[in-house]
Order: C-alpha cells, then sequence, then structure tokens
C-alpha cells in the first residue's frame, strides 16, 4: 500500500477538488458516464458538456488484461492501480532498462483515446524534471497506452496533509514550487486541469514534483474555459490546505473537511491560529472567484506567472530553528569508584599515626644559597662560552680576506635579484559562447567578457529548481566562453573574472592543430581543472601549452538568494 500511495499513478480520486471552471466525466459502477461539476451538481441537474457529447453515452470497457501481460515486449504489467470509465492504471516494469514505471491503458475505440494520446506526447515534449516525466505514448493492437516515469520514494501531499497543517516554510516551498512549475508549463501551451493532493508529490530532497500533466484531465474528460484561472484556484487550493487542514470548499475532499457551509471562504488566518499573515493573503488571492475577494484589497492571482510573482515578492519565509533537547538534570549519586563513600563491611582498624611529608628539597636557607650558586657559575659559563665563539669568527673572516676572495659586486648582486619576466595577456581576435547541445544562451553579451572593462558582463538566464543549468536537455553540459588567439600561441596562464562566486568552471584549451572547436572533447589540454571558484580564478602553468582557442567551462551555477540559479563572467585574460 506504501508502494502504491506514492506511484505516478492518480486519476480514480473523485474526491471532489477540480477547478470550479472545469468539468469532468464520471462514471457508475456500471461503466456508464453521467455528468458531475466541480461544484458538486447531481447527475440529473446536468445535461451535455465536452462539445455537446450526450452524457448518457456509455463507453468501452477498460482493457481486460492481466498481471504478467507485455506491451511492445518490454512492459510487463504488475498490478493493477486504477479502473475507471474505460480506462486502467498499471505499476508495471520495463524490461528493458529493468526499472518501475506506470503506464495508462485504454481501448483505441474509447471516445477520449485520441486526446489521450494528443496530450501525453505534448506532455512529453516538454522535458520539465518539475513534472512527471510521460516515457511513451502508444497506439498497438486495439489499445492506447500511455507509460510515465513512477516514483516509489516520493510521498504524496495527500499523506503529508493527513498528518496535519504545514509549517510556514514547508507551505511557502510548495506554493512557490508549485506556481514557478505551472508558469513554465502554461508558457508550452499546457495545462493540468487536475491539480489535487494527489497529483503533488514530494522526493526525499525536499522538491516538489506534479504528476499527471494534461493527461489526467484527458483521461477523465476534464475541460476548462479559463485553463489560467482553474489551475491557479487549484494552487490556491492546495495552499489553503497545506495552512488550515482544511479544504477551502463546503464538501469533504482528500481525507479533508471542508469549510461550513454558512461562513464561505474565509481568509485561512481566521480559520485557524499562528498561520503566516503573508501566506494567508496570497492564499486568498489565488482562491478569488465567484464573489471571494482578497484579504488588504490585493489584486487576485488570475495565473500561475501572477502566482509565482506574488511569492516571490513577499518576504521570504525561512525554516524554523532546529530545536534541541535540553540535556538531563545533574543527578547527585552516592556511588563511587573504589570504598570510598560506601560503608565498609569490616570492623574499623586501629588508627594510625599521621606523619607528616618531609619539606620539599632545598626549601631551608642553605638550600637558597646553594641554588643561587649554581645560577651565577650557569651564568658566568655561558658568557666565556659566547666571547670564544666571537672570536673564533672574526679570526675565519680576517683569515677568507688574506686568501683572495672577494665578496661579490652590487652590479652582480642586482642581476641576481632581477624577478623572473612577468607574464603578460595575449591578443584576443575574438570570443563565442560555447554551445555543446546547438542552442545558445545570451550569444549578443560575449564580447562584454573580452573588452577589459569590470562593469559588462556575460550572465546566464535565471534558472529554476537545478543548479546545472535548470537540469534542461538543451544545457546538461553546461555552457562558457570559447576565446580564439587568433593563431596558435605559447600560452602560460589565465586570468578569469567570474560574475558570481560559486560557479563550477574548469579551463582548457584545444590541440594547435584543432580549426573550430565545438564540444567539450575538442579541448583535450586541461588548464584548470573543475572546481567551485570564487569572484576571480587565475592559474599558472610551469610549461606553456601550444593552442589558438581555450575554453571557460561553466557546468554549475550558485543561488542568486531567490530559489533560482544564475551565474556568469566579467573578462577573460590569457598570459602568454
Amino acid at each position: 500500500m506504501a508502494e502504491r500511495s506514492t506511484a505516478a499513478v492518480d486519476v480514480a480520486d473523485n474526491s471532489g477538488g477540480e477547478p470550479l471552471t472545469a468539468k469532468a466525466d464520471e462514471s457508475t459502477a456500471d461503466g456508464t458516464a453521467q455528468a458531475e461539476n466541480a461544484k458538486g451538481a447531481s447527475p440529473e441537474k446536468t445535461g451535455k458538456t465536452d462539445g455537446g457529447r450526450d452524457r448518457s453515452e456509455a463507453v468501452p470497457a477498460s482493457p481486460d488484461l492481466h498481471s504478467g501481460h507485455k506491451l511492445a515486449g518490454r512492459y510487463r504489467l504488475e498490478e493493477c492501480v486504477t479502473r475507471l470509465d474505460g480506462f486502467s492504471s498499471w505499476r508495471a516494469v520495463d524490461e528493458k532498462l529493468r526499472r518501475a514505471v506506470g503506464v495508462h491503458l485504454l481501448t483505441a475505440d474509447h471516445p477520449r483515446a485520441r486526446s489521450v494520446l494528443a496530450a501525453a506526447r505534448s506532455s512529453a515534449l516538454l522535458g520539465d524534471p518539475r513534472f512527471v516525466q510521460v516515457l511513451d505514448a502508444v497506439e498497438e493492437n486495439d489499445l492506447v497506452y500511455v507509460v510515465h516515469e513512477w516514483l516509489p520514494d516520493a510521498t504524496e501531499l495527500t499523506a503529508l496533509l493527513a498528518a496535519g497543517p504545514m509549517e510556514a516554510h514547508d507551505a511557502y516551498q510548495l506554493v512557490s514550487q508549485l506556481s514557478q512549475a505551472m508558469a513554465a508549463a502554461h508558457r508550452e501551451g499546457l495545462s493540468h486541469l487536475r491539480l489535487t493532493p494527489g497529483a503533488v508529490l514530494r522526493s526525499s530532497t525536499g522538491q516538489y514534483r506534479i504528476r499527471g500533466l494534461a493527461v489526467n484531465a484527458a483521461l477523465r474528460g476534464i475541460t476548462a474555459e479559463r485553463p489560467l484561472r482553474a489551475d491557479t484556484e487549484a494552487i490556491g487550493a492546495l495552499l489553503y490546505a497545506a495552512l488550515t487542514h482544511r479544504w477551502p470548499y463546503g464538501e469533504d475532499a482528500h481525507g479533508l473537511t471542508g469549510l461550513p457551509k454558512e461562513l464561505g471562504l474565509i481568509p485561512p488566518d481566521q480559520v485557524r491560529a499562528g498561520v503566516h499573515r503573508g501566506l494567508s493573503e496570497l492564499a486568498m488571492r489565488a482562491l478569488a472567484n465567484d464573489g471571494a475577494t482578497a484579504s488588504r484589497q490585493e489584486p487576485p492571482c488570475t495565473t500561475p506567472d501572477e502566482l509565482a510573482k506574488a511569492v516571490a515578492a513577499m518576504p521570504r519565509v525561512l525554516p524554523p530553528e532546529p530545536a534541541f533537547a535540553a540535556p538531563p538534570a545533574y543527578q547527585r549519586t552516592t556511588y563511587q569508584q573504589g570504598t570510598y563513600g560506601r560503608p565498609s563491611s569490616h570492623p574499623a582498624a586501629v588508627t594510625q599515626p599521621v606523619i607528616p611529608p618531609p619539606p620539599a628539597p632545598l626549601q631551608s636557607r642553605t638550600g637558597r644559597v646553594l641554588k643561587w650558586t649554581v645560577s651565577a657559575l650557569l651564568i658566568a659559563a655561558l658568557g666565556l662560552g659566547s666571547w670564544q665563539l666571537a672570536e673564533a669568527l672574526l679570526d675565519r673572516t680576517k683569515g677568507s680576506d688574506d686568501t683572495g676572495i672577494t665578496e661579490p659586486s652590487e652590479d652582480d648582486k642586482n642581476k641576481d635579484d632581477k624577478p623572473a619576466p612577468r607574464a603578460e595577456p595575449l591578443d584576443i581576435a575574438g570570443a563565442t559562447e560555447f554551445t555543446p547541445d546547438g542552442s545558445g544562451i545570451k550569444q549578443q553579451e560575449v564580447g562584454n567578457t573580452v573588452d577589459g572593462d569590470p562593469g559588462t558582463h556575460w550572465v546566464t538566464p535565471r534558472y529554476e529548481g537545478f543548479a546545472n543549468f535548470g537540469n534542461l536537455p538543451q544545457r546538461k553540459q553546461g555552457s562558457g566562453i570559447i576565446v580564439d588567439l587568433g593563431k596558435v600561441r605559447d600560452v602560460s596562464g589565465v586570468d578569469v573574472s567570474l560574475y558570481r562566486k560559486g560557479q563550477a568552471t574548469s579551463i582548457s584549451a584545444a590541440s594547435p592543430d584543432a580549426t573550430a572547436p565545438s564540444s567539450a572533447a575538442d579541448f583535450d589540454q586541461p588548464i584548470v581543472k573543475r572546481t567551485v571558484a570564487g569572484q576571480t580564478l587565475k592559474e599558472k602553468l610551469d610549461a606553456p601549452i601550444r593552442t589558438r582557442y581555450v575554453l571557460i567551462h561553466i557546468t554549475e551555477l550558485p543561488a542568486d538568494g531567490t530559489g533560482g540559479y544564475r551565474g556568469g563572467i566579467t573578462d577573460i585574460s590569457v598570459l602568454g
């Protein structure tokens, strides 16, 4: 059951919580679809939706498969997690890659099969690590199936909320990460429309991941006239539940008790004492709909992007200070090592007379006189030895003068004291951006790194979630600057000023016969091995190397203090 609760499958939850603007197909026990809107309307009150399709239209039965069945010769079905409304969801094993996966299955003649395939393929193209990834979407042998990641080590938000309200810092991280992720999805034209506690997972590192992007809504036939508003309100409902341990509507849902219907939607800080005031107002701004207004007359957040900006504008909520247990009070005991402090079981022996200890040596008058005498003799011996040593040194110096040995002249001394030649910066013919995966970042700013002006920079965009350039597929090898010296030169060192300290950086040179190096493998002469650099990165080589091209390669960026990651390069000097 623990594994099932953390699986990347969450489409069977019928406990409400759909966005207020969304409508979905529901099913009865006999597989007949009925209509029920998210506000709790009964099936009898609902007519048609989804382009006018009759809600009483029967859907095909879910595929009759069993454990052990293989799809495409590699996905072995293990356990059926959901069987609902003509589709089923399974925990499976990818025998080719030896990993657990999740699979959604429905027949090819299911009325929503085409929309499920389209949603899965669109979600797979996003490639954002903040979402549970779609791995495959196939129509084969009268079946349509969608394969996606399975995360057994993650915890479902439903389980986290069941334990009680969250700390302010945890709730802040929840709304911050969800709003940023959904803003990125909406920029690519993708909506969720089913963002419930069962669709959110928290990994062991505290990273929240969203599952079922576009696919869960397609499986259930959920549509929305205002998808941006629907997803924003869903995030607000999750924040409200995290702060209050109550569902912000009149019905119980997702294991949480709803608000009393006669009260309506009231701010979280009026539901439970001690709620963070800024987060309470943020939840109300995201939930502002159907007459609800945000506190302090702040404008409502109608899109995930507006909600993410509102989170970034508020003061950051810090984690609570760690609590240390007080040390146990000191308890005096009567037990001691040995027999001291314990009553003796034998009768006391005859008391012996106490003999006083003898006085310390040399404490009498005669002893003091003897000490002073010895000290005086030692001082006299040291003085005599020093005088004899000085006389011997003078005699040796005089003898060396007689043998004709001369001291070096002032010119010879100055010649020996001259420092080694100083490395000078080489002329740079040009610079280009290092794009190992084919796409650039800020190519128009590359010239700022070789103009000698410390006030200009080449700066990366702000990446979310991961220091390795957001863990984006086109940024897995990082980025940087390639310096062109114009011709093959002797390089003895480098001096690089970085935009921000804390960047994982390495410096290497291409071979002398390289013409247009573009990948990391083309730069096979290391100058500085990968290191977490400070504000500057300097290196002087023991022996010069021959090259025309030098690569300053950045693979990880430092945190920018707002939950993101950003870096860059200010100035580059190649020394000859």
